[in-house]
């Protein structure tokens, strides 16, 4: 499986790389993105013809055979037979230029001749300086270097008394009993301002209607609009028109305003993108004031007026 790989701009100018011909040094990028994580591939020229040379047929495995020669030759590659007499090889300097985040372990054998080189890269010890500078054992679990902040600063966190800083006069528990509250919290029932269960907030702003006792969600209404359809309506003409009723019904209009605009919305099949006009129609509707009429004389005074003229 190919993969990333990171190609210098010094291997353009490199000398190793210049004593070899062109498609030697196009094979050796090439096992680069071959290559698993510790820069190791089958020595088998066929293999790699076939992954590197695929639409250049006329590079053919022979050819291959020469380019990895080159390349081991020139110190670039190294060749070797596992303890099964299978060739392997690797990139002689591959660790010193390939840098890569999480690598896995190779599947193919190490090269006896650098071995550790060509594998998972050792661990060097940085030796220790003239100022004999060792590293403090680690601490238990739950205290504080001699180093840490709280150690160098007692003054910031701590009485004279060695007692912690806020806590000499501190007396009440820091957990109550389940159940019991203090007498401030409980305010006493007023019968004139109705049950504890009313919420006596002020009316949402905006212009909406309050939330009658009797709140449908939006899936309940949507449901009663389906039974009163003859044929159900297509399903993306009920998401769509869900979707509004969910967001009305979040700005705080009334349940009985919905009823009424979903009703005509049925009666006349509109978008539904039209149903907040609705709404705002059905909120806004006002009775209509009487028309004027002029003033005429009774035809029958005594009628009119009782006998009192």
């Amino acid at each position: 499986m190919a993969r990333i790989r990171t190609i210098k701009p010094e291997a353009f100018v490199s000398e190793s790389l210049a004593a070899v011909s062109l498609t030697a040094e196009r094979t050796f990028f090439g096992l680069l993105t071959q290559a698993d994580d510790q820069g190791r591939h089958r020595d088998h020229a066929a293999i790699i013809a076939g992954q590197l040379w695929v639409l250049r047929p006329e590079h053919t495995p022979s050819d291959v055979e020469t380019d990895l020669a080159q390349l081991a030759d020139a110190g670039l590659i190294c060749r070797y037979t596992s303890p099964d007499d299978k060739r392997y090889l690797h990139v002689v300097t591959w660790h010193r230029h390939q840098k890569i985040n999480r690598p896995s372990m190779s599947r193919l054998p190490d090269c006896p001749r650098h071995k550790g080189s060509s594998g998972t890269r050792p661990i060097v010890v940085a030796p220790a300086t003239e100022a004999d500078i060792t590293e403090p054992p680690p601490s238990p679990h739950g205290t504080l270097r001699d180093t840490s902040r709280e150690a160098r600063e007692p003054a910031l966190h701590s009485t004279p008394d060695s007692e912690p800083a806020g806590q000499s006069d501190f007396t009440e528990p820091s957990v109550r009993e389940s159940g019991i509250l203090p007498a401030s919290a409980v305010t006493p029932h007023r019968p004139d301002l109705g049950p504890r269960t009313v919420d006596l907030g002020n009316t949402p702003s905006g212009g909406a209607s309050a939330h009658a006792p009797d709140t449908l969600s939006a899936r309940e209404l949507l449901a009663e609009y389906v039974s009163a359809c003859n044929h159900r309506p297509p399903d993306d003409v009920l998401k769509r028109l869900g979707g509004q009723v969910r967001k009305l019904l979040d700005e705080g209009i009334a349940t009985d305003h919905l009823r009424t605009a979903l009703e005509r919305h049925r009666l006349k099949g509109l978008s539904p993108s039209v149903l907040p006009s609705l709404v705002h129609e059905v909120m806004n509707a006002a009775p209509m004031p009487p028309t004027h009429r002029a003033w005429t004389n009774p035809a029958d005074l005594n009628a009119a007026y009782g006998g009192d003229l």
